[in-house]
């Protein structure tokens, strides 16, 4: 097997390993995918200043995440579907998480459930809850959260309405995948992802079969998904929410600065910038060019984590040179584990580490809680001027 060095060389792993439908479900945008693109290569506009002749011993990434201690300001963003990128998905990256001291954030539209993660990992991790029209399930769904010890809810916000993305629809994108010839041609040329996926039990949408009314197996599960996720979500619906579940509270889908304010307003813990990974409103700004305004409207009064594009340990101190607290991993560590499962996902994780680690050094610091806008070369207004420049 080749070195895997990169989390691009992970990616090319994954697409080997893993059937298409659920490869492009992990690796597309919406629409024309512009957002999505972008994404990622916005964090190369943003340039660093090497430093020389600093003492570079002692190095710590040590931080925290809304209080909570971590080996490295990054974490497992919740992404749907894992337990379709490798049997027991889900299970298998928070093992890997817990392992390397970050956190997991377990989606709503998981394959492993609620229980499963508690009963298969020693520490707690959070949970990423959608807002369903059935707020007897959402109440249900988060005191289960609660009683699965997570220690933080995140709210997700941008998913009222579902982005179209042309991959899935041209795939037909289902879990487990339905046996089309299509399906089974390419399923025929992944035999260890299908093997694994015979040896469990999980296949489905572990939070909400035999859970939601009315959802007693897959024919029915379809038809509620689309007629769940509810438009109508507004800030009265995330009081309702903070308050029946009474934890740390982060909100994530902030991509504006009047919501940022709002989010400040509502008491939530953290705020998560983020546009979905580019697959709903494809035409917006890539996380990275968002940010610096939401600092700016928020002026420390909450605690801003990000998300959007992140493929590396630099672009993990970019967000935290232009104000990110921490950040958030989705496709990098998905990429993983389609290649390695849980070696994979602790392959991605060291790979960041190794290049947060090393950048930091030769940006002349060695804590990175000191990480700020004079790493970067003309700080924070050069920065903006090359974003802008696109």
């Amino acid at each position: 097997m080749a070195q895997l060095l990169t989390i691009e060389d992970l990616r090319i792993q994954a697409k080997r390993r893993v059937p298409r439908m659920f490869y492009d479900y992990a690796d597309s945008g919406a629409w024309t995918e512009g957002t999505y693109r972008a994404n990622e290569t916005d964090f190369a506009k943003i340039k660093l200043r090497q430093r020389v002749a600093v003492d570079m011993t002692n190095r710590t990434l040590a931080s925290t995440m809304i209080g909570q201690p971590v080996s490295m300001p990054v974490a497992l963003a919740p992404t749907g579907l894992t337990g379709m990128q490798h049997a027991d998905g889900e299970i298998l990256a928070a093992r890997a998480a817990h392992k390397a001291g970050v956190p997991f954030t377990l989606s709503t539209m998981s394959i492993c459930s609620l229980e499963d993660i508690a009963n298969h990992v020693g520490s707690p991790f959070w949970f990423q809850l959608y807002v369903m029209r059935d707020r007897d399930f959402i109440a249900r769904l988060i005191q289960r959260a609660k009683a699965a010890g997570c220690s933080a809810l995140v709210l997700t916000l941008d998913l009222q309405i579902l982005g179209q993305r042309h991959k899935d629809i041209r795939n037909g994108l289902s879990a487990p995948p339905k046996p089309t010839i299509a399906n089974m041609i390419n399923l025929a040329t992944k035999p260890r992802w299908c093997l694994q996926m015979l040896d469990t039990p999980r296949r489905t949408f572990g939070n909400i079969v035999g859970h939601a009314k009315g959802v007693g197996d897959l024919s029915s599960l379809s038809s509620w998904t689309a007629e769940q996720f509810d438009p109508q979500l507004d800030w009265d619906d995330v009081q309702w929410i903070k308050d029946q579940w009474g934890g740390k509270l982060i909100l994530k889908g902030i991509l504006d600065p009047e919501d940022a304010e709002l989010a400040v307003k509502s008491g939530a813990d953290a705020l998560i910038v983020s546009n979905h990974g580019g697959r709903q409103l494809d035409g917006a700004l890539s996380s990275i060019e968002a940010l610096p305004a939401i600092v700016d409207a928020v002026g420390g009064r909450t605690e801003i984590l990000f998300d959007g594009g992140i493929r590396s340990g630099q672009d993990v101190i970019k967000a935290l040179a232009l104000g990110a607290h921490g950040t958030f991993i989705g496709r990098a560590f998905l990429y993983g584990l389609g290649a390695m499962g849980e070696a994979g996902v602790t392959r991605c994780l060291d790979i960041i580490r190794k290049e947060l680690d090393v950048t930091m050094a030769l940006c002349g610091k060695r804590d990175i809680n000191t990480i700020d806008e004079n790493i970067l070369v003309g700080a924070r207004e050069e920065a903006l001027r090359r974003l802008a420049a696109g």
